[in-house]
């Protein structure tokens, strides 16, 4: 049994060491808390800037949206008459729209992660996509491809920085929303009588659907797509349908449809019943 002593001596000896392992610890602590403080600051400071930048780019969204609407109604009030004034007015419109919206969008996000704010952004950049699918269909008959228009938008980024690209899931939700804008515009050229052109607008629309059946089935974030394709094969549905009815119950009329001449028993007629 150790003597009186040497138990006071180990136990003296063990407060020491306890009392050095506290201070030791309590150093540490007093080194780590400012560090820590710092960075939480840091942290702090930077999800406001992002919610600063995420008003900012839900606002610019907003702007876009608005008039790129204003794009693809000045494009639906084309008829035989006056599409080339109407084309030209709606390319103005759609140049004006790249300059002076689109432009903020991409400066706000141009050198960030801009998918972490997609979801601000994406219903501008879906109107911006409808928009300019639209007029290029119109004047070319032709499909505007997602590089050509991230090209479009190359100008507007300082080329030292990451620019602000369409990705593919935006760009084919705005397809999808074109085939709706192609479906008024086909009843409506039923209705002036360019058949030919709205059996083409019915091609393309059953062509964007059948082609976009292979792809939303594969593709991870697809909610929202799978949701518009509902609404698509109801476009086609109804372009389809207009069409057949002209074939079947107005074929015989298909010449005088939109005719002129005073003699026309059509004249102040509507061109055909739907």
């Amino acid at each position: 049994m150790a003597s009186k002593p040497q138990r006071l001596h180990q136990i003296a000896g063990t407060n020491f060491q306890s009392s050095a392992k506290r201070v030791r610890t309590m150093a540490t602590s007093t080194a780590i808390e400012p560090a820590m403080k710092d960075a939480f600051t840091r942290y702090a400071e930077y999800l406001n800037d992002l919610n600063d930048k995420r008003e900012r780019v839900v606002k610019a969204s907003r702007d876009v949206t608005m008039n790129s609407k204003k794009v693809i109604f000045q494009v639906h009030r084309m008829s035989k008459s006056n599409k080339v004034e109407v084309l030209e007015k709606a390319e103005k419109d759609l140049a004006a729209v790249t300059d002076q919206y689109v432009s903020r969008l991409v400066k706000e996000l141009q050198g960030t992660d801009f998918w972490k704010l997609r979801r601000a952004y994406s219903p501008g950049i879906q109107e911006y996509v409808e928009a300019a699918t639209f007029c290029c269909f119109c004047k070319n008959g032709t499909l505007l491809k997602l590089d050509e228009i991230n090209k479009t938008l190359l100008p507007l980024s300082d080329p030292s920085l990451h620019p602000l690209q369409i990705n593919v899931l935006d760009y084919l939700l705005g397809l999808a929303d074109l085939t709706g804008e192609l479906m008024r515009l086909a009843i409506g050229r039923i209705s002036d009588g360019e058949l030919e052109f709205a059996e083409k607008i019915c091609r393309f629309v059953r062509d964007i659907y059948r082609e976009l059946t292979l792809v939303v089935p594969h593709m991870d974030d697809s909610s929202d797509m799978k949701t518009k394709m509902d609404v698509m094969l109801q476009s086609v549905i109804k372009i389809e349908n207009a069409c057949f009815s002209v074939h079947v119950r107005g074929s015989e009329y298909i010449p005088l449809l939109g005719s002129n001449d005073p003699s026309s028993f059509l004249v102040g007629v509507p061109d055909i019943e739907l």
